[in-house]
């Protein structure tokens, strides 16, 4: 358990980069933006990976017995949240995590929400907890969804006070919860390039995990999770 706390806190110390400006800003500086999101994006694979392997060897308690119904949850949450995640990546976005730089127009995800990307990384992580019925799950799934949100409340706290009186102007066509601004008719939900890209990556991928991919990285196979819950076995 102390690998995985340890794992956990490098996990967050990293991931915490991105909303400390002073830093960010003097990486970027010293390394150029193409070379700080190379390194950036090499290290946070690290540290996923090294969390994984830290999760992995906690020993197993069972904190509730899954369902077939939790897992559903994860095959509509985990999808979505990464079709979020690679849209968000790879579109502009002056308000949120990104990998593209804000010097043009921004993407089209923004109208559906402006943390994209931790939308995604959040919906995956909640989606994970039900079917995950074990303290070591709760622990790794729940610690990233927690973890997540509160990246999101910290970057609006932050923005909010850096434009001040302009920030209701600035986010009047986009908004913190999914869909939003789309439904008070404050933006319009559009498809661009970045999206489809996304959606055509997170497709592929979820074809490539449920085709096997995931059993081999997990040692878990989410179809046979399913079938084997829903016919009592």
């Amino acid at each position: 358990m102390t690998q995985f706390f340890a794992a956990f806190a490098t996990f967050i110390a990293l991931h915490s980069i991105p909303a400390i400006p002073r830093i960010r800003g003097a990486l970027v500086s010293r390394l150029g933006h193409g070379t700080y999101i190379a390194a950036y994006s090499a290290a946070s694979l690290a540290a996923l990976g090294w969390l994984f392997y830290a999760a992995f060897n906690v020993d197993y308690i069972e904190l509730w017995e899954p369902a077939a119904w939790h897992g559903w949850v994860t095959f509509i949450a985990a999808p979505a949240g990464l079709f979020l995640v690679l849209s968000g990546l790879v579109s502009r976005n002056p308000f949120s995590t990104t990998a593209r730089r804000n010097d043009g127009e921004q993407g089209a995800i923004v109208a559906i929400t402006r943390h994209p990307v931790l939308w995604g990384f959040l919906l995956w992580a909640a989606g994970h907890v039900p079917p995950n019925g074990d303290l070591r799950s709760l622990l790794l799934f729940g610690g990233f969804a927690g973890f997540t949100a509160g990246s999101i409340a910290m970057m609006e706290k932050r923005d909010r006070k850096k434009h001040g009186a302009t920030w209701p102007t600035r986010v009047q066509a986009t908004s913190i919860i999914p869909f939003r601004a789309i439904m008070h008719g404050r933006a319009r939900l559009r498809i661009d390039y970045p999206m489809l890209l996304g959606l055509a990556a997170a497709a592929m991928s979820v074809l490539w995990l449920l085709g096997g991919g995931h059993a081999r990285l997990f040692g878990g196979d989410p179809l046979l999770f399913i079938q084997t819950l829903a016919s009592g076995g």
